[in-house]
């Protein structure tokens, strides 16, 4: 059991204020905090704070998986972490991107191994052979683009914007308003040659000009393309933005995206939970490699609304996220006034949000302060483990068992 320094991801659409401020550091930060990563990816791992020093956690699980994991956990994931918990904070939009399944992800990697494309490559789509589900939960109001809205819903919002150069994609949909209409749709919409894509993205703008000024139905929906068309322009993305459902969570509101989820975080700061990997094929609103036909493979077309998770009851003050991804499950923790057990048969972490938690190891009686901002690592050989103090937390582990 021990405290945890944990990496800054310094991507350009991130915040200088949201995770320097959870940190007690300096706001506005020199640069852009995008996200902070707790956990054991090999890129950027967190370093445990022991006596010694500090170690990377990846070295720590090497040198002794079944007392980090357990033994259910390295069975499952071998030497590895399964889950990567970040706190994610969006100043600007991410790209529209979408995760592999596991079987999907095995495959692309093998075939991009087998051809010799360089892991760094930016034409490479697999970093891994792993996939990425992943869930978040809002710390702050928090706008997202998650899956294909209802098709009904999508050609009444197209319609609405009257311009005659969409009536061909669109009777795409209305002629066939079913998860293969919607393949056709986004299919065409992404392919669209410049030379055509300049004047008609032109035009479906300054149509949503026109309707949110009205304020009618779909006024967030057309406000938000055209926010992305300012800061893409030219990019099909935008277009594509517009047959996605738009989310608002408040706080404690999670989301969870499974493989083939077409998605971009919009703004906000929120935890996010995911399998450890790097797997993402992107769909627009980015500069990055975006290979149309590998997207077209992963995607999920099946429209509908987007479930909307408030979390279900698990120990005292516990709110648990559920998920069918056996690498994580996210829990939300509050005070109480007696200790819990949080003894658990795999590894675990905890990050504290809000005042500060006490973290007691009854077998060795070590004590562990963590404020806020900070995290504990909890192996499996640990414990019995006990949680008391004042503060919120985050509770991560894998989903093997509760």
């Amino acid at each position: 059991m021990e405290l945890m320094r944990n990496r800054i991801r310094p991507y350009a659409w991130g915040s200088r204020i949201a995770i320097a401020e959870l940190l007690g550091e300096p706001t506005p930060s020199p640069h852009p905090q995008a996200e902070l990563w707790i956990g054991a990816h090999p890129a950027d791992p967190s370093t445990l704070i022991g006596s010694a020093g500090e170690v990377p956690l990846t070295e720590v699980i090497a040198a002794n998986p079944v007392a980090t994991l357990g033994q259910s956990g390295h069975r499952e994931f071998d030497s590895r972490l399964p889950f990567l918990l970040k706190v994610l904070a969006a100043a600007e939009p991410l790209s529209l991107q979408a995760h592999p399944s596991a079987e999907q992800a095995a495959r692309g990697f093998a075939l991009e191994e087998a051809a010799g494309i360089p892991r760094t490559s930016g034409q490479r789509n697999y970093g891994d052979s792993f996939h990425k589900p992943e869930l978040i939960c809002a710390m702050t109001e928090f706008h997202a683009l998650c899956g294909f809205r209802d098709p009904a819903k999508t050609v009444h919002l197209l319609a609405a914007l009257e311009v005659k150069q969409l009536d061909h994609y669109l009777g795409l949909l209305s002629g066939q308003p079913d998860l293969h209409g919607t393949r056709a749709l986004f299919s065409s919409l992404i392919t669209i040659p410049p030379s055509t894509l300049g004047p008609l993205l032109a035009d479906v703008l300054a149509a949503c000009v026109t309707l949110v000024r009205r304020q009618g139905e779909f006024t967030t929906e057309y406000r938000t393309a055209l926010e992305l068309g300012e800061r893409y322009p030219g990019d099909p993305g935008v277009l594509a933005s517009l047959l996605l459902n738009r989310l608002t969570l408040q706080p404690g509101q999670a989301i969870y995206l499974p493989a083939g989820n077409l998605h971009a975080y919009l703004a906000g700061v929120g935890i996010e939970i995911m399998a450890n990997s790097d797997n993402v094929l992107r769909g627009g609103l980015t500069p990055k490699h975006v290979d149309v036909a590998e997207l077209m493979r992963v995607l999920d077309f099946t429209p509908g609304p987007v479930p909307v998770l408030v979390g279900d009851p698990g120990l005292p003050g516990e709110w648990v996220f559920p998920t069918p991804a056996v690498e994580f499950r996210l829990s939300r923790l509050e005070p109480v006034p007696e200790p819990r057990n949080v003894t658990h048969d795999g590894p675990q972490v905890l990050l504290t949000v809000d005042g500060e938690i006490e973290v007691t190891d009854e077998s060795t009686g070590a004590k562990l302060t963590v404020p806020r901002g900070q995290s504990v690592w909890i192996a499996a050989g640990d414990g019995p483990v006990w949680l008391s103090g004042n503060g919120s937390a985050f509770r991560a582990t894998d989903g093997l068992t509760g």
